[in-house]
């Protein structure tokens, strides 16, 4: 079996297109991923994924890039919320948001905490999305442990959140902003007439065309004057072909 098989078998059985990533740097991945459980060749590797769940539910975590933290790149984070205040008037509407590839959650709870400190009073419509359902029932739970919320204020820990033996578990005031529901930004239909998409340090993952196509989307489905926040590594050099202008670093607004 070689990796082109080995991809036409993951989009059979899990729903993943493998084809949509860079191929060099998966295929690396993964071969990681089998050196470090003792696999020699994709053969095998599929006989272990269709017997053991725990296996299946690795190579998911491995593949869709299940790493996180609240306020991620903190500096960033805070030309979002001062955007958010200067540019889409949140004291005066209920927003609409979307949080793509939200792995733990972490993510659209950043936005929710924002939003409760920025617009008090105001409920605004959160939907975080991610391919994995493990993660988003874990997400939904919101429980974290200290490395995840290290860029918090002691303050607005004390404030979002109860200790418990050494876990950080969300309030349920926070937790109820947010709605999750499982979504593939590669082979589902996109939702539309948000004010805000957030997808951060995951589109870097895929081909160019692909990228492409998700940024088409991605503009497709904000309103006129919505803002596309990306990751610290993810710049969109051809924005203005999306119409987009520029916000800020990694902030884009839809003309």
């Amino acid at each position: 079996m070689d990796f082109s098989q080995f991809e036409q078998w993951v989009l059979k059985d899990f729903g993943i297109d493998l084809s949509a990533y860079k191929s060099n740097q998966l295929h690396r991945r993964i071969r990681s991923l089998m050196y470090r459980i003792g696999v020699d060749n994709l053969e095998d590797y599929v006989v272990l994924l269709k017997k053991e769940e725990a296996q299946r539910q690795r190579f998911l975590d491995f593949i869709t890039i299940n790493v996180t933290e609240f306020f991620r790149n903190a500096d960033i984070f805070n030309q979002f919320k001062i955007k958010l205040q200067e540019e889409l008037h949140i004291n005066k509407k209920t927003l609409k948001i979307w949080s793509a590839a939200c792995s733990t959650g972490a993510e659209p709870y950043s936005i929710a905490m924002i939003l409760d400190q920025i617009s008090k009073g105001i409920t605004h419509n959160i939907i975080a999305t991610d391919i994995d359902s493990t993660i988003l029932e874990k997400a939904k739970k919101g429980e974290y442990i200290s490395s995840d919320i290290r860029n918090i204020s002691k303050e607005d820990i004390h404030k979002y959140f109860n200790v418990l033996e050494g876990r950080y578990i969300l309030n349920d005031n926070i937790k109820s902003m947010v709605k999750f529901k499982k979504h593939d930004l590669i082979l589902d239909r996109y939702d539309t007439k948000f004010d805000v998409i957030v997808c951060r340090n995951v589109i870097i993952y895929f081909n160019q065309d692909v990228k492409n196509d998700i940024y088409k989307k991605f503009s497709s489905s904000l309103n006129q004057g919505g803002m596309l926040f990306l990751g610290a590594t993810e710049s969109i050099y051809n924005y203005k072909s999306f119409g987009f202008e520029k916000a800020s670093t990694f902030i884009y607004k839809k003309l």
